[in-house]
């Protein structure tokens, strides 16, 4: 009972301290509750719509004029401009007016009819990978759309019936199924790993300037004999409030985007509280190893930034893990969002059972652990070590 006791003053002393620095609420819920809304709020369409492209149509006739109001009518792309020469559209396109241009040369229509295979050509850049892409693929699509529609006009004129046009036409018939997002929806599989992450950043950084404030202010020694020297009940009394607040801003997130928002999750609701409750703890677990590793508020902060940003990347969202070098590739696994996006991905998002997962789920465990092998440095850090700016 006397543990109990001394937890439950050292949680209303750290309230009062959440309470009367405003870092905490900024960084604790402000921030996090922004970073949902900024992401959800910028992709809300699912995929970007209407991205600015370019005609060079030198031959100028019904058909190619056609193809031009068939790319506009593309989802993704809106012709804003003609364009009367390649060195025109190429120069907009170098100013970021265009991300691409579909270039239709002078007897472009003559040649088709007379079928002497004309060349179409369409020009994208790759500045911003995901705009040039999906511009290519509208580009691709007008282009082979516009080619089939030729071809079946001179073979209607050759007296061919639709079935034969079919077949030439189409000789295998593609029956696509996109797994998991159908939809292809940008907003589904981004939001669901940046955001954790972020919120991942925050509570890497609260913890290690949690504890590092406490020498900062010279308050060290005070905590620490409310817990009668334990460290270990030290800590537990400072991070339990803390640990509470961040799972409620994790669930009211997986609230707003897998029910408001209707993100699916063919894992079931329980995934995505036993996800939240290890992405939390593992979290604070980091961050506390980073000050115990570096007893220096400024050094560990560095170090938990440092990590966080670099999970983006290790994370296997944006380019996959198994495309890296060897060494990065092993390197991944000593990130935590690496896990958790695993996690989501199989048990959330795919719906596989949790053993498929078990490696990723011992991972977060074991951060959990991690200051387990530091506490005693963190004690003597409290201490005995004199704050330097």
């Amino acid at each position: 009972m006397n543990y109990l006791s001394q937890i439950y003053h050292i949680a209303i002393r750290e309230l009062r301290i959440l309470w009367t620095n405003p870092i905490y609420g900024f960084a604790m819920v402000a921030f996090p509750i922004l970073v949902v809304f900024f992401f959800t709020s910028m992709m809300s369409e699912g995929v970007p719509t209407d991205m600015p492209v370019g005609i060079v149509d030198l031959d100028n006739t019904s058909t190619t004029r056609s193809l031009e109001r068939h790319l506009d009518g593309f989802q993704m792309s809106h012709v804003v401009g003609r364009y009367a020469s390649f060195n025109e559209a190429r120069k907009a396109m170098q100013r970021n007016e265009i991300y691409g241009f579909l270039y239709i040369p002078k007897g472009t229509t003559d040649a088709m009819l007379a079928q002497r295979q004309p060349t179409i050509s369409y020009y994208y850049t790759y500045t911003t990978i995901a705009a040039g892409s999906m511009v290519m693929k509208d580009m691709k699509t007008i282009s082979t759309l516009g080619s089939a529609a030729m071809g079946q006009a001179v073979m209607q004129a050759k007296g061919f019936t639709n079935q034969q046009i079919q077949t030439l036409l189409q000789p295998i018939k593609i029956d696509l199924h996109q797994i998991s997002n159908p939809w292809s929806n940008y907003n589904i599989y981004l939001t669901t790993v940046m955001v954790p992450g972020i919120i991942m950043l925050f509570i890497f950084l609260i913890s290690a300037y949690s504890i590092g404030t406490e020498l900062k202010f010279s308050t060290s020694k005070e905590w620490l004999a409310m817990a009668d020297n334990r460290i270990t009940i030290a800590l537990l009394g400072k991070f339990i409030p803390q640990t509470l607040i961040f799972l409620a801003i994790v669930f009211a997130y997986q609230f707003y985007v897998f029910k408001v928002l209707d993100f699916p999750y063919p894992g079931g609701p329980w995934m995505l509280v036993l996800l939240g409750v290890l992405q939390v703890m593992a979290s604070q677990g980091f961050g506390i190893f980073a000050f115990g590793l570096f007893p220096s508020l400024r050094m560990s902060m560095s170090i938990c930034s440092l990590w966080a940003v670099l999970s983006f990347s290790m994370a296997g969202s944006a380019f996959p893990i198994m495309g890296m070098d060897s060494p990065l590739q092993s390197l991944s696994w000593l990130f935590p969002l690496r896990h958790y996006y695993m996690i989501y991905q199989i048990c959330v998002f795919n719906g596989f059972p949790l053993i498929d997962a078990w490696f990723h789920f011992a991972a977060l465990a074991a951060f959990m652990l991690l200051p387990w092998m530091v506490v005693g440095k963190i004690k003597n850090a409290m201490l005995n070590y004199v704050y330097i700016p």
